[in-house]
């Protein structure tokens, strides 16, 4: 599994070094902000309470810290490169025992590599970590294009499958012949498609959310007479959700698929406004009941903000949900895959996975339930990701797949 750093001369190494004017832009901005009004006792019902975000926003500019933050990420090596007429950045952290796999991880939006960082250490040194250096991992770390350092994007066409070749081509120009992948959200559809179109190189699948793998429709009753009374109480129960979901929830989805260039307006010269767009997110998609906080760091959760905010990536993040919306597939069912695939299931996300669904389209080895956990794991739950992650591999490497 060794293979030199970074391969090819077109890799470039990167640093985060923001202008401390734009640092003085952001405070000046946060000062001035304009608050709208509220309706009194309505909670998160109608989005994000004022006063809770009047709150954070004082904390982001009396006491967060971006130059510690910024420290923090450069400890990783980083680097960009230029693949499809689109700037990759990403971070390539290797472990120290020489024959760790390789393991491209990818993140989804709302998120960044910043959600990544409980989860570097135990996955490249496990030894360091009191676990067993077999299941050591040489990690890349992307940033979608579009997103953050990736972004902006300067043409049309970025939607998963697009971005699934791209990373497809940086594993190649970092010399590795062979490695798994690793996502959610947006990153579990690039990486299910990597596995899809590259078998012969990914080595396994492993996901936190299942792409299409819920009830999109009512089931019948001849569906429902087919399952197990388990199965038949998860799909009614997942049906639920999905209807829940497109009744409070999806309206975002929908803005950034139709109209995302009157939305990047807003979110590009109003810090609070692309605070309020994100940190509503990790309030409902994670196991958090008051405050996000409660499910995940505030300090990591601002991180994550500011990648869009100094990069002014709202608008170019937001167009992979109208790339894949207008895309010739769209409305299709998932094309198969042959890849091993897990599904870790944290009870928190937003759709119910449904294993007689996922096995359609999937081949799916390895199926884990959790009792607490939500939409960003490895921010909320970074040692039961970890673990499932390391188990699925092992067993992989164990029965001669690897």
């Amino acid at each position: 599994m060794t293979t030199p750093q970074n391969a090819s001369p077109l890799i470039r190494p990167f640093t985060i070094d923001i202008p401390e004017s734009d640092l003085d832009d952001l405070r000046e901005r946060l000062d001035r902000t304009r608050w709208p009004d509220e309706l009194p006792g309505v909670g998160w019902e109608y989005g994000v309470p004022r006063d809770y975000l009047r709150e954070l926003v004082r904390y982001w500019r009396h006491t967060y810290d971006w130059r510690a933050a910024e420290k923090r990420l450069n400890a990783w090596p980083q680097f960009r490169t230029e693949i499809d007429g689109a700037t990759i950045h990403f971070a390539h952290i290797r472990s120290p025992e020489p024959d760790a796999t390789p393991l491209v991880v990818t993140h989804g939006w709302p998120g960044s590599i910043v959600e990544f960082q409980d989860i570097v250490g135990p996955l490249t040194d496990p030894r360091a970590h009191g676990a067993d250096p077999a299941d050591a991992f040489h990690l890349v770390l992307p940033s979608i294009p579009g997103f953050g350092f990736s972004g902006p994007t300067r043409e049309t066409g970025w939607e998963f499958r697009r971005v699934a070749a791209a990373f497809a081509e940086l594993m190649r120009r970092l010399g590795y012949q062979r490695y798994g992948t690793q996502g959610g959200d947006w990153g579990a559809a690039v990486s299910r498609e990597l596995g899809r179109i590259r078998p012969e190189e990914v080595i396994g699948v492993h996901l936190n959310l299942l792409p299409s793998g819920s009830a999109t429709s009512e089931p019948t009753p001849e569906e429902l007479a087919a399952l197990t009374p388990e199965e038949r109480e998860r799909t009614l129960a997942s049906w639920r959700r999905g209807q829940r979901w497109a009744r409070e929830e999806q309206g975002y989805a929908d803005i950034q698929a139709t109209r995302p260039q009157t939305l990047a307006y807003a979110l590009t010269d109003s810090p609070v406004g692309q605070l309020a767009w994100i940190v509503e997110k990790f309030k409902q998609w994670t196991d958090a009941r008051e405050r996000p906080e409660e499910a995940v760091d505030r300090d990591q959760l601002l991180t994550d903000v500011m990648l869009y905010w100094l990069t002014g990536t709202a608008g170019s993040s937001a167009r992979i949900y109208y790339e894949r919306a207008h895309a010739d597939y769209w409305g299709e069912p998932p094309a198969p895959s042959s890849a091993p695939t897990a599904l870790a299931v944290f009870p928190h996300d937003n759709f119910i996975p449904l294993r007689h669904v996922a096995d359609r389209t999937n081949s799916i080895v390895r199926w884990t339930e959790f009792d607490r956990g939500g939409h960003f794991p490895a921010m909320e739950e970074p040692g039961l990701l970890v673990s499932d992650v390391r188990a699925f591999f092992r067993k992989l490497r164990e029965s001669g797949e690897h």
